[in-house]
């Protein structure tokens, strides 16, 4: 994510880091290109993302990033949100991880409906046209879900207030601001 928050601070976003506590504490990360935002875990982290961002695109990665890919596909359908989700598909990167999805509609595991939830795109102008076109459909059974929101609300209205969202932030999965 290094070369990713370096090259959107270099055009000009404004990025915001939501980062745990212990990468902090063994120094796992860089140095961060903006805002910092402090969490206790990565289960925090990703609810921050969630509440920052607008979206989420997953860079080619390793199981920390699918982990919270499925995660956030997961929260979909239940009416946690609505925002969409892409994969950036670099030099095929997630081909099999798209034609096991594929499959797994063809077999009955996921409807077709659900399986549009994750888009992909093997270029960033295709990912934010998909992004800026996405749209699902809840079921009506899982439309009327209501969930808490789990945040103190003061902190994040200021920097909500105060900071412009990147195209890429965060260190495994992105958050997007069109």
């Amino acid at each position: 994510m290094g070369c990713a928050s370096t090259a959107a601070t270099v055009h000009g976003r404004r990025l915001l880091g939501i980062i745990p506590s212990a990468f902090i504490k063994k120094n796992l990360i860089g140095k961060t290109c903006g805002k910092e935002l402090k969490v206790a875990s990565m289960h925090e982290r990703l609810l921050k993302m969630m509440e920052f961002g607008y979206a989420f695109i997953a860079l080619p990665s390793g199981f920390d990033t699918l982990e919270e890919l499925f995660q956030i596909v997961s929260w979909v359908p239940l009416n946690i949100h609505q925002k969409p989700i892409d994969v950036l598909n670099v030099n095929g990167f997630f081909d099999g991880l798209l034609f096991f999805l594929d499959h797994a509609v063809e077999q009955k595991f996921i409807t077709q409906s659900t399986r549009q939830i994750l888009i992909s795109a093997s270029t960033t102008e295709e990912v934010i046209g998909k992004l800026q076109t996405f749209h699902f459909e809840l079921d009506p059974a899982t439309s009327q879900l209501k969930w808490p929101i789990e945040s103190s609300q003061k902190q994040e209205m200021d920097l909500k207030l105060h900071l412009q969202l990147p195209l890429f932030s965060g260190v495994l999965t992105s958050c997007v601001k069109f």
